[in-house]
């Protein structure tokens, strides 16, 4: 196996890498732990859209350039490297495109993909509720067909971006009588329809980058229904394989790995740098192991995407073991740094302007987010290894 990148894809790297270095120079913004899904910056993601680099796989009929699903992690690297703050488009670039590409109307894919692909369309995650986590096929949100139109009633909950997306990515309950995986259907829905209303979730770092979204008979045009009706549950498997096998799973606090190693090696203790002690350089040099294999494992997930087949899997096994990354890499840096790293940004003697306080409390989210760790062992060993579900 080659596993060396084209002239052309080396090319792409260093065009981004520039782009956020001088991003960084006129400092438009700060590197951030999370900013993929917390870093809320319209003009940012203006900018990118300008570059090309959202819908980067996408059929240029609808603006995008076909490029490979390695460029697009390419990209997608990068900007996670840089901490740049991408939630904006990240969602949608990331899965809801897709999954419109794959089982939109034409109709749909000629309004939604152009708009997302300039930076106009962000989209949040509706599928969670307070009572359908790991199970999603437990959800109760019901979207009834009246003329027209789906009425919906529900609460969505954990819904990413909520705060400030223009549309929702829903899944609703379209037939209660049928079995709960067969009675589900997606919708992509305008957050300005009557009958929406959000309430902040802020978490334990401070940072609202989720909502509870209330449906009171939100009257749902019938051509935003997306794929066949009562299907959603078999699209969404798909969808979210994309979401699990994603840079961000590993990368989410690469500034927090990046600083971690720079601190290490300029910062002297009884006349060395911290690197040089023998406990701490096998720390780093461990974290640095593991975020290598990480990498490969991403970057397997779109090799798979580009020989035409959903990842069901490999994201799985990715997702597991980027999980166990991030949260190494945060108790890594809380050892290294001792009562240090639990001060928070402003204080006095805070290192990284607390990015090590931020990413242990919030990387203990991350073994549930997304599918928790179970579930996720479970897709390995019943899909992977042919294990018996039971």
């Amino acid at each position: 196996m080659d596993f060396s990148f084209s002239k052309e894809q080396k090319k792409l790297r260093q065009e981004v890498r520039s782009f956020l270095e001088d991003e960084l120079a006129r400092e438009l913004w700060k590197p951030a732990c999370d900013a993929w899904i917390q870093a809320y910056d319209p003009a940012f993601t203006k900018r990118v859209a300008q570059r090309g680099w959202i819908g980067l796989t996408w059929p240029k009929e609808y603006g995008g350039q076909e490029r490979s699903f390695i460029d697009r992690l390419i990209v997608t690297e990068e900007m996670l490297r840089y901490g740049a703050p991408a939630a904006c488009h990240w969602f949608a670039d990331r899965q809801i495109g897709g999954s419109i590409l794959k089982y939109g109307s034409e109709e749909q894919k000629t309004e939604f993909l152009p708009k997302i692909i300039t930076g106009e369309i962000y989209v949040g995650l509706g599928m969670s509720e307070p009572e359908a986590g790991s199970d999603l096929a437990s959800l109760k949100t019901r979207a009834t067909e009246e003329n027209d139109c789906y009425v919906v009633n529900g609460q969505k909950t954990w819904t990413s971006g909520a705060w400030f997306t223009n549309y929702i990515y829903l899944l609703a309950r379209t037939d209660v009588d049928a079995p709960k995986h067969r009675g589900i259907s997606e919708f992509i829905v305008p957050m300005d329809l009557p009958g929406i209303s959000r309430i902040p979730m802020i978490d334990i770092t401070g940072t609202e980058a989720w909502n509870d979204v209330f449906f009171d008979n939100v009257r749902v045009p019938k051509i935003y229904m997306v794929g066949e009706k009562n299907k959603g549950f078999y699209h969404v498997l798909e969808q979210l394989a994309y979401e699990r096998g994603g840079m961000e799973r590993l990368m989410g606090n690469y500034p927090l790995f990046d600083a971690l190693i720079k601190f290490a090696k300029e910062t002297n203790y009884n006349g060395k740098a911290l690197s040089q002690d023998t406990m701490i350089r096998h720390k780093l040099a461990q974290l640095q192991v593991e975020f290598e294999v990480g990498r490969l494992f991403m970057y397997k997930v779109a090799m798979v995407m580009d020989e035409g087949r959903a990842p069901t899997v490999e994201a799985s096994m990715s997702k597991a073991y980027a999980t166990t990354f991030e949260q190494h890499l945060a108790n890594t840096a809380m050892e290294i740094l001792g009562p240090y790293g639990s001060l928070w940004a402003g204080s006095k003697y805070v290192p990284f302007e607390g990015l090590a306080a931020h990413s242990y409390l919030g990387s203990k989210g991350y073994s549930l987010q997304a599918g928790s760790t179970e579930i996720l062992k479970n897709i390995i060993a019943t899909r992977g290894l042919g294990l018996p579900a039971s």
